[in-house]
């Protein structure tokens, strides 16, 4: 009888520590009523991209003309700049070509061709280079209305706000080397504190022959002078690495036209 009482003892004794075990096991494995009470675990917002930053706006430089052809002529810097129009690819060579000898450049586009081709915009300002206008349809400005001129500058003005947060940071009359007081009075009225000219004239247009270009501009280039370029052009990128390489051995170097004036 005793024996049996012991036995009958021993196993209810089992139970209470296996009940027991399963108590503690829900709370620690979070399955028990406990672990359903906690809020569940806070996740990290998910993360938005930022957009592009906005490009610079154009600014005045005091003391300098409202037309602009070249920087000081004192130091080591010069500024090419690229009439922006033609084959993308051209273009997108050019960039490369410059960029691989750690020059940066110019470009003023045509608004029409930002319209056909909007991821250059941000192609050439991701590229650390200056970026502006150069009317809509690339006509003669200088030979327009004021109401027709107007509409040329602003036009392109648009575009690059439009892709690029900003006017641009310069603007150049097309087919025109300087503006007529007209185009320069409506360039300011449009944002623009200067009308961006060049002292030196690559020809690159009349398709010459790469050597010609290299030719051209070695002969006339000097501190601080702006250069007239074109995309579009397979002369161009086939002169642009010896131009370069002539700008090293006279100790200059192709910075954007803000840089140049800074």
């Amino acid at each position: 009888m005793i024996e049996t009482d012991r036995r009958a003892l021993l196993r209810a004794g089992a139970g209470l520590a296996v009940a027991g075990t399963l108590t503690t096991g829900c709370a620690a494995t979070g399955t028990g009523p406990a672990a359903h009470a906690r809020p569940p675990a806070a996740h990290p917002p998910a993360k938005t991209p930022r957009p592009a930053p906005a490009a610079p706006a154009p600014r005045r430089f005091p003391g300098l003309p409202a037309q602009i052809s070249h920087g000081p002529r004192t130091g080591d810097r010069v500024a090419l700049t690229f009439h922006g129009q033609g084959d993308p690819a051209t273009a997108k060579a050019l960039l490369t070509r410059a960029e691989q000898a750690g020059a940066k450049v110019t470009v003023l586009a045509v608004g029409s061709w930002l319209d056909a081709h909007p991821e250059l915009a941000r192609r050439i300002l991701d590229g650390g280079h200056d970026l502006g206008n150069h009317t809509h349809h690339h006509v003669d400005v200088n030979d327009m209305s004021e109401a027709d001129a107007y509409a040329e500058i602003t036009g392109c003005a648009d575009r690059l706000r439009r892709l690029t947060g900003s006017i641009g940071t310069w603007f150049r009359p097309s087919r025109a080397q300087r503006a007529t007081p007209l185009v320069e009075r409506l360039a300011r009225r449009a944002g623009y504190p200067h009308v961006l000219s060049y002292d030196v004239d690559s020809l690159d247009f009349t398709s010459p022959g790469a050597p010609a270009v290299t030719r051209k501009i070695a002969a006339e280039i000097r501190p601080g002078s702006v250069v007239s370029l074109h995309f579009g052009y397979a002369d161009t990128v086939a002169a642009l690495p010896a131009v370069l390489q002539q700008l090293e051995r006279r100790g200059l170097r192709a910075v954007t036209t803000t840089e140049l004036l800074t």
